[in-house]
């Protein structure tokens, strides 16, 4: 049973995950021949306060611009 997990940024709407979570089921299913049923996709959204690049995190970033 496939298990796509997916770690992104919080902020995309409920529709912007599904079609994330419809568009890897599809491609999986293309390529591997499974049933779409068997693909579970799992869609983490991180705080920006949780989320550091180079030291910094994502919230520090977007509040100075």
């Amino acid at each position: 049973m496939p298990f796509i997990n997916v770690k992104q940024l919080a902020g995309r709407t409920v529709e912007q995950r599904a079609e994330i979570a419809r568009e890897l089921t599809e491609t999986y299913v293309r390529v591997t021949g499974v049933s779409p049923e068997a693909v579970t996709v799992v869609i983490e959204e991180i705080p920006l306060e949780n989320w550091a690049a180079g030291g910094e995190t994502y919230a520090a970033k977007r509040a100075a611009g």
